[in-house]
């Protein structure tokens, strides 16, 4: 007997004509003004090791339709993981009891009609027919030269498959499959004093190196062992690209171009306005988004079937664009757009070694983590050194030292920038797994803050 076909569809990403069939039967219970329906499905696949040896495993898979409806300016949602016509029609029916119920909202937008979409790339096949054989063979890659070093190896591998699929009462209909990964690791000294981190992120598992991962957390912990306190202030760092993209991305939380035009923001002009048109940051810098970027794709398109392209967000230094919802976008007479999951940076062709041998007396980071915003009209933010944090005298790695706290901003950063090396993606997401698509290189800065030490290692 075969499986009810709710749960067949449910076993895997979902198909374009699958989406198309479940966003129709959908819309064929729809009585509101207008609905919406975006299905969301796919497998994630995980494995956890710490003490050099895998903790738990697991592979999830799932799928859900999300049905919003509206009348008028009043709107409501509801959301099931059942397939078949009976849930549909309750979750539509539920959607359109809600939208009743709610209150108006003076700044509901009608829905977009059909859209052109670019075919934008992030589908891998080693990803998505990853197996947890396959996954514990890498995290022995890692775990194996870690116990023969007499070290301690921890981590995290994640692999997801899945597809994405926008569709409206007005004939709107949006697909998009893609995957994702990330491997990160941490490895320790049995004394408990050294700490080395290594991973990286990808849509493309044949991109990520495990031996290589463990390698170089194995090589850090060694050498960060017995680290001494320094002095907090400013100083010149050398920060790896982890470290950068840790920092970075939160310029692209800070675009809003209403949060700028209403006084809300760091981008925001003094007297009124906003920065588009001023310089902000060093010259060499440009941030962009791009869905179509070889390296870090995205969604080519929003949760309500805008179009995203490649958008130019800092040019040279000089703000360009901020992101614009339709609502905002229609107040301001400009186009939508919006900054999308995937953020790039600009480089140079410095390398990390000869960023250290021009350094008379400096800080070398791996990564940052427990970052908390202070002040959001500096993009100010507090965090931690981790993992991996050298001192750097005349030009050599002399010692590990103690962790350290920061208060910086990643504009005051990209303001103090003596070097610059080749863009790479980062796994710069503090829960492990693949986040935003984030390609930033190392840089080389000057007076970076640091105002108080860490213990914690």
């Amino acid at each position: 007997m075969s499986a009810p076909r709710s749960l067949r569809l449910a076993a895997r990403h979902l198909s374009r004509s699958e989406c198309e069939d479940i966003a129709r039967r959908a819309l064929g219970f729809a009585t509101a003004a207008e609905t919406r329906v975006t299905i969301a499905s796919g497998q994630q696949g995980n494995t956890r090791f710490a003490v050099n040896q895998i903790s738990t495993a697991g592979d999830s898979y799932n799928a859900t339709v999300t049905v919003q409806s509206s009348y008028g300016t009043r709107t409501g949602g509801a959301s099931t993981n059942r397939l078949a016509d009976e849930s549909l029609r309750d979750a539509v029916q539920m959607a359109e009891r809600l939208a009743r119920l709610s209150p108006e909202d003076p700044e509901a937008l009608p829905l977009l009609g059909p859209q052109q979409y670019a075919d934008a790339p992030g589908w891998s096949e080693a990803t998505a027919s990853l197996e947890p054989t396959e996954r514990a063979s890498a995290v022995r890659l890692i775990a194996t030269p870690a116990r023969a070093a007499n070290l301690t190896s921890t981590g995290y591998l994640e692999a997801n498959a899945g597809a994405f699929a926008v569709a409206n009462s007005r004939g709107l209909f949006a697909y998009h499959r893609s995957t994702s990964c990330a491997l990160t690791t941490t490895v320790r000294t049995p004394d408990g004093t050294g700490s080395g981190w290594a991973g990286g992120a990808h849509y493309d598992w044949a991109r990520l190196d495990p031996a290589a991962f463990g390698a170089r957390a194995i090589e850090k912990a060694k050498l960060s062992r017995s680290p001494v306190a320094i002095e907090p202030g400013r100083y010149t760092v050398i920060l790896e690209p982890t470290a950068v993209g840790n920092l970075v991305q939160l310029i692209a939380g800070a675009l809003s171009a209403r949060s700028a035009d209403e006084g809300r923001s760091f981008f925001s002009r003094p007297g009124g306005g906003n920065k588009v048109g001023l310089k902000v940051i060093d010259e060499r810098v440009s941030l962009l988004s791009d869905p179509l970027d070889p390296d870090a794709p995205a969604v080519p398109f929003t949760a309500d079937g805008l179009p995203l392209s490649r958008t130019t967000w800092i040019e040279n230094g000089v703000v360009r664009n901020l992101a614009y919802d339709r609502y905002w976008a229609g107040r301001q007479s400009r186009t939508p757009s919006a900054a999308g999951g995937t953020l790039r940076m600009s480089g140079g062709s410095t390398t990390m070694d000869e960023m250290i041998a021009s350094t008379r007396r400096g800080l070398l980071i791996t990564r940052f983590w427990y970052i908390r915003g202070v002040d959001a009209r500096t993009i100010l933010y507090t965090g931690l050194t981790r993992d991996g944090t050298f001192l750097v005298e005349n030009g050599k790695i002399t010692r590990a030292v103690k962790n350290l706290r920061f208060n910086e901003s990643p504009i005051f950063m990209l303001n103090n920038i003596e070097a610059m090396g080749t863009p790479v993606r980062v796994s710069a997401s503090e829960a492990g797994g693949p986040g935003t698509a984030i390609v930033v290189p190392p840089l080389k800065v000057r007076d970076f803050t640091f105002t108080s030490l860490s213990d914690a290692i």
